[in-house]
């Protein structure tokens, strides 16, 4: 078997977040033809590992054997550093059942001023993986880093967003013209990745 992707190729995301289902999509920049497993009814796997890496095969390998397609997953997060790598693979949880990101923004701070933390270093982390109908997977990983913001600012992009300045830059996430986001993204430096491992 051949782990190549060719264009036009009909891929399932493995997300329920139509957040992360659109900006997977610009990144993939139309290469292939996408369906969300959200639309096709799949279930969300538990997500029972320890690593972002880990969780993305998990998920990947869920919904290419759910539905016979070839499958792309990403598990993402926010890590900061004064709260020890915290919420890392649980950023989604911090948000609650109701995927609430506000609230998720507002327990970081309040678990930052309990620790009376001065430093604001903070890195998103993605591993994105490819998993064919019950056979091989690739998975990689991108990260980049930045810092935390207070009060959170703009609203163009999702989850963490509006509290996460990357590196170089003064705007945060959620203030930045998607493309300009996605050429510098932990998302589109794993996808870069995953680019040359199957393209």
């Amino acid at each position: 078997m051949s782990l190549t992707l060719e264009r036009g190729t009909r891929l399932v995301v493995a997300t329920h977040n139509p957040g992360k289902a659109r900006e997977l999509a610009e990144i993939l920049e139309g290469r292939f033809i996408l369906v969300a497993a959200g639309e096709l009814g799949l279930p969300e796997p538990d997500e029972t590992e320890t690593t972002f890496v880990g969780n993305a095969l998990l998920k990947a390998r869920a919904a290419a054997d759910a539905s016979g397609l070839v499958a792309l997953a990403d598990d993402s997060g926010l890590s900061v550093k004064a709260l020890g790598g915290a919420p890392g693979i649980y950023s989604a949880r911090w948000a609650g059942p109701e995927k609430d990101f506000g609230l998720a923004i507002r327990n970081v701070e309040a678990r930052l001023e309990e620790a009376a933390a001065t430093d604001p270093s903070a890195w998103f982390t993605c591993a994105l993986a490819v998993a064919w109908p019950n056979g091989p997977a690739v998975v990689v990983e991108g990260r980049v880093d930045g810092t935390l913001t207070f009060p959170p600012r703009g609203d163009l992009g999702f989850g963490y967003d509006p509290i996460f300045v990357p590196e170089g830059h003064s705007l945060t996430f959620g203030e930045m013209a998607p493309l300009t986001k996605d050429g510098m993204s932990h998302r589109s430096r794993a996808f870069v990745k995953l680019k040359a491992a199957l393209l």
